[in-house]
């Protein structure tokens, strides 16, 4: 998987996270009926890997599911076994070089100048930029694009559909979003509403919305 074209070409990681398994399958399901294609399901869900597994069952090989929250060696080696084709970390963490040892492409997450060295260093194909509404939102962004113009940035945490606008304009490759996107669909929550959200978001990131 070529996870840093998905996501020039798609702009938009959806997050999923949730205390009900079955809730947070259909949340993917759901996501990806209404044309998400980029989809992450968090390990600190209930039973995330169980929940990817059957969604990769479902959707079949090819689509673009991912695990998320990925800190350790071993959260790398289940989530693959699992069926992610991508992984994302909060952090640089061990499961940047695991998951590149496995073939894996990684959205690693940082926050400072340092972290993003790092996380290139151990072979991040994109950077999470994490929380990035508390880091200072879109202006952060910008100044970071100083010193890095040509990094792929995925903005995420507290990233609202009005927000994801502002980061795509502030030079963002894609945004990540969680519960501004699947509100408590994951947890037993409504379907419809999170189709009315999905759409609202692939608004925000179709091809002419683009900056």
């Amino acid at each position: 998987m070529d996870l840093l074209a998905a996501l020039r070409d798609h702009r938009l990681l959806a997050i999923v996270r949730g205390s009900d398994p079955d809730a947070a399958l259909n949340t993917v399901l759901t996501l990806a009926e209404e044309g998400v294609a980029l989809i992450e399901v968090s390990l600190t869900g209930r039973d995330a890997l169980d929940v990817i597994a059957r969604a990769r069952a479902a959707l079949g090989p090819d689509a673009l599911l991912g695990a998320g929250t990925v800190l350790t060696a071993d959260d790398a080696r289940e989530a693959h076994k699992a069926g992610a084709a991508f992984l994302v970390t909060p952090a640089v963490s061990d499961g940047i070089a695991t998951g590149r040892e496995l073939g894996l492409p990684v959205l690693a997450g940082v926050m400072t100048p340092t972290d993003i060295l790092q996380a290139l260093r151990l072979g991040a194909d994109a950077l999470k930029l994490f929380p990035a509404g508390s880091a200072g939102g879109p202006g952060y962004l910008r100044d970071l694009r100083g010193p890095f113009p040509d990094l792929p940035f995925v903005p995420v945490g507290g990233v609202d559909a009005g927000a994801a606008a502002e980061y795509l304009r502030a030079g963002a490759t894609a945004v990540g979003v969680g519960s501004p996107l699947t509100g408590d669909a994951a947890s037993g929550g409504s379907l419809a509403a999170l189709r009315a959200r999905a759409r609202e978001f692939l608004d925000v990131v179709r091809p002419e919305a683009r900056p």
